[in-house]
């Protein structure tokens, strides 16, 4: 009569308990080996998850056209590359947005300034970052959230929206709306402070255009820092940006693409690039820990060829009494695989620690909202870890089964 899969479970069993050292130096292999794939991983996988959240608030229909242009750089995603030389006298006017307006798919278009001042509230002075904006279309193309009073108007002048973090932690005394500052001479009254967002946005200054140009020094009317185009769609984001440089290679007179002197940055591409190397790198470094696990592979053919030739008059004598040769085969397979389960559920929760160790070096605070190991990897790691002590055990088990039972028994 064959055996049944509960008395190999049973024999697998008390093979692991009565080998104790050898069988947990043996875990421990597969221990490593599953924690730090699990760890990398899951550390991979809520690092993407909070880049995802963050790129949710960035509407990734918006391009941004810069004056400038780097040689070396030819994939217009805003990433320069090493190498070639880089235009530094160039401007963005009135007359590329003029060049732009007839694109089809382009919902809005406007040009931005910005610059550093120093700003007085209260008799205190602070450097911080102003941005001059088009109040018409300003509030269409951003995903800004205000926490209190209002965006900016067409009818506003030396008005101004304020980031959180300007509002409050700068000046002894927090910034209210109808607060007046002073920029350069001017006054400036606050009608609207903006959610706090974790960004750049929190220390950030925004008013109306023409009003900016009297406090940004240097700032000069319809020259541009910089232009933001907004599209109807995410779809056609590479579309429009090819016509932008069409458009803008003929408007200022450019022979040669190399020749350019603008960088057009898609937004859209620049989050597919984030999300793309976060993704390489997870399984960069996930490849690197599971070198680990072949070591903990070697461990566990290691222990089962000494179990082999420990047990082989007992695998004598069970085949003298009707044992077959897949149920030696069974016996020793279920071994391995007992042995793979358990460094794996213990590998599991090393990987959980790992992981959130990780992250608070990585991130901190900032990083727990996007969740510790997901249960998907959990049962990843445990069939990983039982699929590796199974591989290793097949070659002792099968020499195991084809041990002849006349043999086994006159072995010393």
């Amino acid at each position: 009569m064959p055996i049944r899969n509960a008395t190999y479970f049973k024999l697998a069993l008390n093979m692991l308990l009565h080998s104790k050292l050898r069988s947990w130096l043996t875990i421990i292999g597969i221990v490593i080996g599953v924690g730090a794939v699990v760890g990398i991983i899951s550390l991979g996988d809520n690092m993407q998850a909070q880049v995802q959240e963050r790129l949710s608030s960035i509407d990734l229909t918006n391009i941004i056209i810069m004056p400038g242009y780097s040689r070396a750089q030819s994939d217009g995603q805003g990433f320069s590359r090493f190498g070639g030389g880089t235009t530094t006298t160039a401007q963005l006017t009135k007359h590329d947005i003029d060049a732009l307006r007839g694109i089809k798919g382009i919902t809005y278009i406007t040009g931005l300034i910005s610059g550093s001042e120093y700003v007085n509230y209260n008799g205190e002075n602070a450097s911080l970052s102003i941005s001059g904006v088009d109040p018409q279309v300003w509030q269409y193309m951003n995903s800004l959230k205000l926490e209190s009073g209002r965006l900016l108007e067409p009818s506003d002048n030396y008005a101004a929206v304020i980031g959180s973090g300007v509002a409050r932690g700068i000046y002894e005394k927090n910034i209210g709306i109808n607060q007046i500052i002073i920029i350069n001479g001017k006054s400036v009254r606050v009608v609207g402070i903006l959610k706090e967002e974790g960004g750049s946005d929190d220390r950030q200054i925004y008013m109306p255009i023409d009003a900016s140009v009297n406090v940004i020094e240097d700032a000069k009317k319809n020259v541009y820092d910089s232009i933001q185009v907004k599209t109807q769609s995410v779809d056609i984001v590479d579309t429009v940006s090819a016509e932008i440089e069409k458009k803008l290679l003929i408007s200022r007179h450019v022979n040669k693409a190399n020749d350019r002197d603008f960088t057009i940055i898609a937004l859209k591409s620049m989050a597919q690039s984030i999300t793309s190397m976060i993704s390489s790198m997870t399984v960069f470094l996930g490849a690197i820990a599971a070198v680990s696990l072949i070591v903990g592979a070697v461990g566990i053919a290691n222990t089962m060829f000494t179990s082999v030739l420990e047990k082989t008059k007992d695998i004598g004598t069970m085949k003298a009494i009707g044992a077959k040769n897949r149920d030696i085969l069974m016996i020793f397979l279920f071994n391995s695989a007992m042995v793979g389960l358990v460094g794996g559920i213990l590998g599991v929760m090393l990987g959980s620690v790992v992981s959130s160790v990780l992250q608070a070096m990585v991130g901190g605070d900032s990083m727990t909202s996007a969740g510790g190991v997901s249960p998907y990897l959990i049962v990843q790691g445990l069939l990983l870890a039982v699929t590796v002590g199974v591989i290793s055990g097949v070659v002792p088990a099968y020499r195991a089964s084809r041990l002849k039972p006349v043999d086994a028994l006159r072995y010393e």
